[in-house]
């Protein structure tokens, strides 16, 4: 089947925060003008979700709703299939989001005043989940080479040695940093926390979402070691551009863990229910649409390498940093001498680029931006086109 890759539905109007963002910039329709910033795909929704929900509205009602037999057999099957893990439908706890499980097991594996370890600059979310419910922030500040990122295993284990420390958020792959942790670093990863007792929460929802050349580690699959001391939290929702219907699969194959997690949630939300809707579309993109997925791989590859080019060409004080994982590049604009936030002003007011800005990822991100490039390639070419018309005014050089 052909898919469309070339079209957008403008969301002016919609509820939309990325796109409400451009209207209160006074940017209009006319202006074919596209935000780069939420994790969200401007891509046309996968014709096998739209009818799949057509055909659900047509002949069901819209009742209460649990995860089928088949829902939770077809997860599994993606992920024996796609990355090569053996997960069982028992494991499988079914939320309205990532975000959700991980605040969520914050509150169930530790108690305030307890550390929570992030491997940072990393997807702000993480800084709130740790920060609002009263937990100590234990920085892992990752190695910048220049082009990646590294963790820094000497600080990561006198971290994870501190009996406070219970808990590892893993962002896996890295959002916003673009690394696909390598099977090496997540076994060092794993053995250190066990050594130490530290629990692994695995936010895996960038997984299926991976550059050529790279591969994709579920941190469970490496040991049932690892397994019995983790979480990871997966969704269709990145992969397939359905976030709005709320649908996450959080594996927990620790039974143990994964009662007390249930005992947890109860306690704020005593029937826990994703809708019948996203179950429909979950179901139907892990079944009819991974040649979908393969095509807007192609897409964002083809978007990363033109960005990577013609930085490298016009801009060269711009960098991108190595995308591997996620649709989402990491530019540095810190060689322009620029001050965060009058790089900011630049994009908003000069260029017309709507970025998430690197300093909500942490400190280490101020001269940094994030480009969302899931979107048709005409859009990524007009805007690096406005990129050298505005950037060329304020060169060193």
């Amino acid at each position: 089947m052909q898919y469309d890759f070339t079209n957008i539905h403008k969301r002016y109007n919609t509820g939309s925060g990325k796109w409400d963002e451009l209207a209160r910039h006074g940017i209009n329709e006319s202006e074919d003008i596209i935000p780069f910033s939420v994790a969200d795909m401007e891509f046309v929704t996968a014709p096998e979700i739209v009818e799949a929900l057509k055909h659900e509205l047509d002949n069901s009602i819209m009742g209460y709703a649990n995860p089928t037999q088949e829902y939770l057999s077809e997860v599994c099957n993606w992920f024996e299939h796609r990355h090569n893990w053996k997960a069982k439908p028992e494991w499988i706890l079914t939320t309205h989001g990532v975000v959700d499980a991980f605040f969520e097991a914050v509150k169930t594996y530790t108690n305030p005043g307890e550390g929570v370890m992030l491997t940072t600059p990393v997807y702000h979310p993480m800084y709130m989940a740790v920060n609002f419910t009263g937990r100590k922030l234990v920085d892992c500040k990752m190695i910048n080479t220049g082009t990646s990122y590294k963790i820094d295993f000497d600080d990561f284990e006198k971290k994870a040695s501190d009996p406070n420390t219970k808990l590892l958020i893993l962002c896996s792959p890295h959002n916003p940093c673009g690394r696909v942790w390598t099977r090496d670093e997540l076994t060092q990863i794993g053995e250190i926390c066990l050594k130490h007792n530290v629990l692994v929460l695995s936010d895996e929802i960038h997984c299926d979402l991976i550059m050529p050349g790279h591969v994709h580690t579920v941190f469970a699959s490496i040991s049932d070691e690892f397994a019995n001391n983790s979480i990871i939290c997966t969704a269709p929702s990145k992969t397939f551009n359905i976030a709005g219907l709320q649908t996450s699969n959080i594996f927990i194959p620790n039974k143990e863990l994964r009662d007390k997690y249930l005992a947890s949630l109860k306690l704020t939300n005593p029937n826990p229910k994703c809708n019948i809707l996203g179950y429909c579309a979950a179901l139907a993109a892990y079944k009819n649409c991974e040649s979908w997925l393969d095509s807007a791989l192609e897409v964002i590859n083809t978007n990363r390498k033109l960005i990577c080019d013609f930085l490298t060409r016009e801009i060269p004080e711009i960098k991108a940093y190595n995308l591997e994982g996620t649709y989402l590049m990491w530019l540095d604009f810190n060689a322009l001498g620029l001050n965060y936030k009058e790089l900011e002003r630049i994009n908003h007011s000069e260029a017309k680029l709507f970025f998430d800005e690197g300093y909500i990822f942490g400190s280490q991100g101020e001269g940094f931006e994030r480009w969302n490039i899931a979107c048709p390639t005409r859009y990524i070419q007009d805007a690096l086109e406005r990129i050298k018309q505005v950037y060329s005014r304020y060169r060193r050089s």
